[in-house]
This record gives C-alpha cells, sequence and structure tokens, in this order.
C-alpha cells in the first residue's frame, strides 16, 4: 500500500500484526513483566484450613455467649504447629495469627478482651456471631483459576502465583526488537564528536521502552549510508522478530532504509502516516519477520513508538482519558497532530494537560515532563483553556 494512510488506518492495518511467540517456562523470580502462556490454576486452597486472624484464644462461640465466662486453657496453636486435640464446652486453645484452627473451636476471642490467671482465661466481652476466623478457601480454592493467560506479570500477580504452590510458569517469548540505527554522522554516547557528527541517542530510549513493554531490545548498531551496509545489517542478525530502524525512512537521497528491506524480501504494508511528528513512518513483512521504520528525528521516533510499536509488543494500544487544557493550543494542520503534555490532578480530582511550549521534533526534553500526548484532530480549531481535549497516556497517571 503507498500513498498516506491516517493513524487509524494504521492501527488497523497493524491489528493482528503482532508476530506470534511459542511458550517457554521460567521460574517465578524470573517471571516479572512476562505475559502468561497460559491460565494459572491454584494447586493448593489458600488457607489451607480455616486458620485465626488474630493472636488470642480458640473456643466455642456457645461457651462465650456473656461478658465474664471462665474457660480452661487446654494448649497452644502457633503458626506451623497446629493443635492436635479437639475444644469442648468452657475449653480454650491459645492461638496465634495464621494457626490453623483447632477441631470443636469455632471463634476467636483476641488477647486483648482477656485476662489470664495460669491455666484459666476470662473473656471479658461478649460475642453473638464467630470472629476472626479466616474460613478454608477465603482467598482460593485448590484448583481455582487464579489468573487468565495473557495476564502481564507484576508483584501482585507473581505473589498469588507463588501461593499458589507454583515455583515456574509458562510464559510468552519476548519478542526480539533488532534497533537499527543510518547515518554516517551518527556516533555512539561518550564518543568524540568532529564536525558535523551527532550522538546517537534514540537507540537508548527505545530499548528503554520496549523492556518496558515486555520485549527484548536487541541493539544492531549503526549501519553507514549505503545500501550494502544496510543489508549486511539485516542479514547478519537472524532470531530479530521486529527489525525497528531508525532514520533513513524520508526522500532524501541517503534514506534508504525502505529500499534496503524491500531488497530483503520484505513486503510494504504502509509507507507513510498522517501523523505530526512522525510522517515517515513505515511497516512491512516477511514471513514471520515485522519491521517498523520510525523516523530519526528523536521525538518522532518516541511518538511513533508509543502509538505503533507498543500495541504490536502488548497487542494494546496506549488508554486514552479526558483532560482538561490548563492553556490554549493553536489551531491544527492537515495532519493529526500528538503533542507531548504534562498531566496533574487538581484537589478535585480533575486530570489537567498542559502542552510542551515547543514541540519541535529533534527535542528530548519535554518528555522528561510530558505523561501524555494531546490528540489533535486534522484541521482542529485553537483551543482554549480549560476546554476538554483526549489525552493518550504515556505512563500511569501519578494520584490516578
Amino acid at each position: 500500500m503507498s500513498g498516506l494512510i491516517s493513524v487509524d488506518e494504521a492501527h488497523r492495518l497493524l491489528a493482528g500484526q503482532r508476530p506470534d511467540t511459542a511458550s517457554e517456562t521460567v521460574g517465578i523470580t524470573d517471571a516479572e513483566g512476562r505475559v502468561l502462556a497460559t491460565e494459572v490454576i491454584a494447586n493448593v486452597s489458600r488457607p489451607p484450613a480455616a486458620v485465626s486472624a488474630m493472636d488470642g484464644y480458640a473456643v466455642r462461640l456457645a461457651d462465650v455467649g456473656e461478658a465474664g465466662a471462665r474457660l480452661s486453657v487446654i494448649g497452644e496453636a502457633p503458626a506451623g504447629a497446629p493443635f492436635a486435640g479437639t475444644v469442648g464446652a468452657s475449653k480454650a486453645v491459645r492461638i496465634f495469627t495464621g494457626a490453623p484452627l483447632p477441631d470443636g473451636a469455632d471463634h476467636i476471642v483476641i488477647q486483648e478482651e482477656t485476662e489470664r490467671e495460669g491455666d484459666t482465661v476470662t473473656c471479658q466481652a461478649s460475642y453473638e456471631t464467630p470472629e476472626y476466623v479466616r474460613p478454608a478457601g477465603m482467598d482460593f480454592l485448590e484448583g481455582d483459576t487464579v489468573l487468565e493467560a495473557g495476564t502481564r506479570l507484576g508483584a501482585g500477580e507473581l505473589a498469588l502465583i507463588a501461593a499458589a504452590n507454583h515455583g515456574q510458569v509458562s510464559v510468552r517469548r519476548k519478542l526480539r526488537v533488532g534497533i537499527l540505527a543510518n547515518g554516517n554522522e551518527l556516533k555512539a554516547p561518550g564518543a568524540t564528536l568532529a564536525p558535523g557528527e551527532i550522538v546517537n541517542s534514540n537507540p537508548v530510549g527505545l530499548a528503554a521502552l520496549i523492556r518496558n513493554w515486555g520485549g527484548e531490545p536487541v541493539d544492531l548498531g549503526i549501519a553507514a549510508d549505503t545500501m550494502e551496509a544496510i543489508r549486511s545489517a539485516i542479514a547478519s542478525a537472524p532470531g530479530i522478530d521486529i527489525f525497528l530502524p531508525v532514520g533513513g525512512a524520508s526522500v532524501g537521497d541517503h534514506d534508504l532504509m525502505r529500499p534496503a528491506f524491500a531488497a530483503e524480501g520484505f513486503e510494504p504494508l504502509f509507507e507513510r502516516v498522517a501523523v505530526r511528528p512522525g510522517k515517515p513512518t513505515w511497516f512491512s513483512m516477511h514471513g514471520k519477520q515485522r519491521v517498523l521504520g520510525l523516523p530519526g528525528n528523536p521525538a518522532s521516533a518516541m511518538v511513533c513508538a508509543h502509538l505503533f510499536l507498543q500495541p504490536l509488543l502488548t497487542g494494546e494500544a496506549l488508554p486514552v482519558i479526558k483532560a482538561r487544557l490548563a492553556s490554549a493550543v493553536p489551531p491544527n494542520g492537515p495532519r493529526e497532530h500528538y503533542m507531548r503534555a504534562s498531566l496533574a490532578i487538581s484537589d478535585g480530582g480533575v486530570v489537567t494537560a498542559r502542552a510542551a511550549s515547543n514541540q519541535d521534533s529533534s527535542l528530548i526534553s519535554p518528555f522528561i515532563a510530558s505523561g501524555g500526548l494531546i490528540r489533535r484532530l486534522p484541521g482542529a480549531p485553537e483551543m482554549e483553556a480549560g476546554q476538554i481535549v483526549d489525552v493518550l497516556l504515556m505512563r500511569p497517571l501519578a494520584g490516578g
């Protein structure tokens, strides 16, 4: 497909283009940020038996219906060492948080509501219903599905898997994203720069995004401005699921990325997007491999990575919220514009968005303060402070 397409059309074409990945089994300590390949079934119930929720005494509710009940203490039940006997009439077992409830007991009198002398405990309060008992399976039961396939694993999910008595988990293999920069003027960070040379900063930021989105970045280096150099870099990078060429995507004499990939057998799906920044963004396919070409300007590369690479890696687009403009924005031109913006939440819970004062596509520094992208449709009129706009979240909204 040639010509200029809309952002929505690009998303439509990208839908279903996420490369398939086989599953692999990893230890749960290595599974943070991974995506489940299969559902997780609990191997145990949690708790496995009724347990005490507090330190105190396990008793029969029938014996403590009135304040002042005196009970004989017949043993202890610390966590990990259940009491082996039965709690009969007017009897009590000293119990600690997490310990299994002894047979015969159905209620916990908390320590603060008792007085003890030797082997006799006096209950200072009266009780009508059982309290401070966590029933068996209160969290989940053996055989329950505790997590569905496709779940991304964070701290809570990993704790749940461990509690369900799994030491390993089946996850999707990370997609390998090969970042290929292009330009004779580019040098690695920390290099001594000659006149006309610039630092190749894009791969560092893009690699961080890829890791955050659950992928595995692979630095393919910097290819010189020749077809031979670019084709050599492509051919010498086996095992890449998504190529991410940066730069060399415009219409200049040295913009050779697209033709180099075409010469390696990649068929174009789209070649330009009516988006600002990022018009030269393109996408091609060859067998199971994909290539998403990004412009070389840093803001263009980062914005379009959020718009198009994230859905390829995660299967999900950026979340969209409504926000109130903190300052006016000018009328928009013929391309959909995604303006970097800082976000804040007022005391009343209203989200405000302030567009960066300079939206030049070469600038990196606005990203430090920007948590979202204000979406401006083609031909949109000027908007005043206080009007409501759509904002795409690039990171979680603080306090939201």
